[in-house]
């Protein structure tokens, strides 16, 4: 991974992340507020308590950020994460949906704190990510995860 996120975004990243830690409950039910907002149809893919659904999205974004600078450990994990994401029903047109509802909801959230480096930062972290499961949960790759 640090050959496409430099350390520079790393640490960008985790910053911001850190300043939305602290109201990871709000920042989830916005998050989420934002994606229905733009698909209403997603909404059938979550099923349970979205305040635990939130919950867990927070948590694991917490262990993805620490991890950012070990892609031999974070790869693999974002990888079956894709491939189990496709039993959801989680299509590669929804990624967008929701890198535009993350940014949106860390402008609001962080405010003057999200400036254009630290938005460019989590555009490339989230590009990573969402290409990395994407790729996995294409059949003769999710197999291989």
């Amino acid at each position: 991974m640090s050959a496409v996120i430099s350390t520079q975004e790393v640490a960008l990243v985790r910053r911001s992340f850190a300043l939305v830690e602290p109201i990871a409950d709000t920042a989830a039910a916005l998050f989420y507020g934002h994606l229905f907002e733009a698909a209403p149809s997603l909404r059938r893919l979550f099923r349970g308590d979205m305040a635990q659904q939130g919950h867990q999205l927070m948590q694991m974004m917490g262990a993805a950020m620490r991890l950012l600078d070990q892609p031999e450990q974070l790869l693999p994990v974002l990888r079956q994460l894709g491939a189990r994401h496709v039993g959801y029903g989680v299509q590669d047109a929804h990624y967008a949906l929701v890198g535009a509802a993350l940014i949106k909801t860390l402008e609001q959230g962080l405010g003057d704190a999200f400036d254009a480096d630290t938005r460019a930062a989590w555009l490339a972290v989230y590009g990573l990510i969402s290409r990395t499961m994407m790729d996995a949960a294409k059949p003769e790759l999710a197999l291989a995860a």
